[in-house]
């Protein structure tokens, strides 16, 4: 009888450690993002908002491609020295800095990581305080023509 109850007792602590490997991998891919239009120049993509620090902190890593008409827009709550890396993001991006009025004050080109195990990431600052960041595939900006001093407008209510 007490062979059977150790089996059982192992058994069910396998069972528990299961649940909980599982509820914590899924805890980390529950962050979820809101889409909107976004209008740069005559430009339009659809961005994933990024507006809350798990979603900020998440971002685009362990993604492996984005449409060419799609982006993440990140918000904060004013204007300061934003400062992105690249930590788990594997598509190579562009970042556009925007003013608190969604004026283009810089844009920077962002090299991807190169594998999970990376440990150091180049850090990529705003040359000028930001508001409002929105990554793109990298080259988006200068394929279509938008230049500092662009504006940007959102158009849409924003979806799941």
């Amino acid at each position: 009888m007490l062979e059977r109850t150790g089996k059982s007792m192992r058994q069910c602590l396998l069972v528990v450690a299961f649940f909980l490997v599982s509820v914590t991998c899924l805890g980390q891919n529950t962050v979820r993002f809101q889409k909107t239009k976004l209008k740069l120049g005559a430009q339009v993509l659809t961005v994933e908002v990024a507006d809350k620090d798990p979603q900020r902190q998440r971002g685009l890593m362990h993604r492996q491609r984005m449409a060419e008409s799609e982006g993440m827009l990140f918000v904060f709550d004013r204007e300061q020295t934003l400062s992105f890396w690249m930590k788990n993001t594997f598509i190579p991006l562009s970042i556009g800095f925007f003013d608190d009025s969604k004026r283009l004050v810089d844009i920077q080109d962002m090299s991807p990581a190169s594998s999970l195990m990376q440990a150091k990431f180049p850090s990529y600052a705003s040359r000028k305080p930001a508001k409002y960041a929105l990554e793109v595939n990298q080259g988006w900006f200068s394929r279509h023509n938008i230049g500092l001093g662009t504006t940007f407008k959102l158009l849409t209510n924003s979806k799941k």
